[in-house]
């Protein structure tokens, strides 16, 4: 198994440069396409799950699925996969790199600030245009979470990673990764959390429902640091009231979240493009003037005033 370093070339064609992130199945690097002359990001698995023969078939089996599910994808709010690599001596998928930042460094750097309507709206609806993309598909994420959100630096948001998709027509329980830390179940379904087999896209609004909440109100729906009791609480808590953190918002769109974080997926609304709708009324008001005016500052945290609509029910 080749051994991924700084300055590692893959395929004879990227080159490794920087390590941007570690997960579960690997890690993702900066790198350059060497040929295009272009920067990419490339993830690598993690060498540790091939160490073992039995592992070492899962995850090749598991990042086989990722790299033809998420080529599937094609949508400006879902990171597009460039190229992949699946072979005894290298497991990689090679994507394009975005600059921005993630919704979970601009939590860290304003822990207990909250987004305003409009940016939350904005970004929650960004988030269903690209999953409603997904869904209709077939392909339900099942890790959308802070981490996984990216916001570039002209406000448009990008879903990350659908490492843990499933193919709803074909799942697996087998290539279940177990043993994940909290920072996975911030914003995990109750269906997801008890070891369902078979999930469909409701879970996703699920986890929207969550990172809406916590861009409203600047925290999570179920504060704690103790992952068994976090899951406890997702499975069997009342959904919280945004009101109860001290924070005004329309009515509807309080029941709006508080739809989305049902604990049953029927009673959550049916799809992606139903809650884009119920998120148009609070986006941002389109300003023509954006357009042409010059010198604005660049700001990650400023949403994209014209989000993607999703595909039509």
């Amino acid at each position: 198994m080749q051994k991924f370093t700084a300055g590692t070339v893959v395929r004879d064609r990227y080159q490794l440069q920087s390590v941007l992130g570690r997960g579960v199945m690997g890690q993702v690097w900066q790198g350059s396409d060497l040929y295009l002359e272009r920067p990419v990001a490339v993830k690598t698995i993690a060498a540790d799950l091939l160490a073992v023969p039995q592992s070492r078939k899962e995850a090749l089996a598991r990042f086989k699925r990722e790299a033809q599910a998420a080529a599937r994808l094609d949508h400006p709010n879902i990171t597009t996969v460039f190229d992949a690599s699946i072979t005894d001596d290298t497991c990689c998928l090679v994507m394009e790199l975005i600059e921005g930042t993630t919704l979970e460094y601009l939590f860290d750097q304003q822990e207990g600030e909250r987004f305003d309507v409009p940016s939350a709206a904005a970004v929650a609806a960004q988030l269903c245009a690209g999953l409603s993309a997904a869904h209709g598909a077939d392909l339900v994420h099942r890790d959308l979470k802070t981490q996984n959100v990216m916001v570039r630096r002209d406000g448009v948001v990008k879903i990350l990673d659908f490492g843990l998709v499933k193919l709803l027509t074909d799942v697996d329980p087998r290539l279940t990764m177990t043993g994940e830390g909290i920072g996975n179940i911030f914003c995990a379904s109750p269906e997801l959390l008890s070891g369902q087999d078979r999930l469909d896209g409701r879970s996703d609004l699920y986890a929207v429902g969550c990172l809406l909440h916590h861009m409203l109100t600047g925290r999570t729906p179920f504060a704690t640091d103790q992952p068994a009791l976090l899951a406890s609480r997702h499975l069997s808590s009342p959904p919280p009231v945004i009101s109860g953190s001290g924070v005004n918002v329309p009515g509807a769109l309080q029941e709006l979240v508080t739809a989305l974080l049902a604990k049953r997926p029927d009673d959550r609304p049916s799809s992606a493009t139903e809650v884009y709708a119920a998120l148009a009324p609070y986006l941002p008001e389109s300003d023509p003037g954006l357009a042409t005016r010059r010198g604005l500052p660049e700001d990650p945290r400023r949403p994209f005033v014209v989000p993607q609509g999703p595909r039509p029910v």
